[in-house]
């Protein structure tokens, strides 16, 4: 199956939800599983994105996301939505291509403000973007994989805890304990390196 040559046919889907498109998908029909790419195509890469602080490699990912959902669509069970399904195959991607890399130095990004409390509210707000970046990532070298998953998940994509939870295969007592624990990594790596950005007082 070709993405670009799904991607490129006329939407013949006729308003269908996710669960009707991937339906006719499993019966055969590649237009409506190309319909489902357009859809969550953007989101899948942007979360990947996220978590592997990498496009280049976001990009891949989110492909083969799309490849082996087309392939395991007899799997999908319509209790969950599509997407939940979906970012859970392009998550443990990601996860994966992380614990294979020989190093900790990439990590992936977030917005420093979602540190939350501990970003001191008089901080410069005209930070560049790729400061920010850059800081984040030093922040974050002391997350596991599945750390910065949850975190990226809840708190940057927005998911609800339950959403989270079944895309990273676990409960949600596991997740809150994932967020829980990156937010008290970022904020003594935050103490440790950029004091600058704590309130007043802050960091104990």
């Amino acid at each position: 199956m070709g993405l670009l040559r799904l991607l490129a046919r006329t939407d013949v889907t006729g308003g269908r939800d996710d669960r009707e498109l991937a339906a006719a998908a499993r019966a055969g029909d590649e237009a409506a599983f190309g319909e489902l790419v357009r859809r969550h195509q953007a989101g899948v890469r942007r979360c990947a994105a996220r978590i592997l602080s990498d496009v280049e490699e976001a990009r891949d990912i989110a492909q083969l996301a799309f490849i082996r959902a087309w392939e395991n669509l007899a799997k999908y069970d319509p209790a969950w939505s599509f997407s939940t399904w979906l970012y859970r195959i392009a998550t443990n991607l990601a996860i994966d291509m992380l614990r294979s890399r020989d190093s900790r130095d990439r990590t992936h990004v977030a917005h420093l403000r979602l540190v939350g409390d501990s970003v001191n509210a008089s901080a410069p707000r005209d930070l560049a973007e790729d400061e920010v970046k850059r800081i984040f990532a030093e922040l974050a070298r002391d997350l596991s994989p599945t750390q910065r998953a949850a975190f990226v998940l809840r708190e940057v994509e927005g998911l609800d805890t339950s959403e989270v939870a079944a895309v990273l295969g676990c409960s949600e007592a596991t997740v809150r304990n994932h967020v829980f624990q990156a937010r008290v990594v970022l904020k003594k790596q935050l103490v440790a390196r950029y004091p600058e950005y704590l309130p007043r007082g802050g960091g104990r």
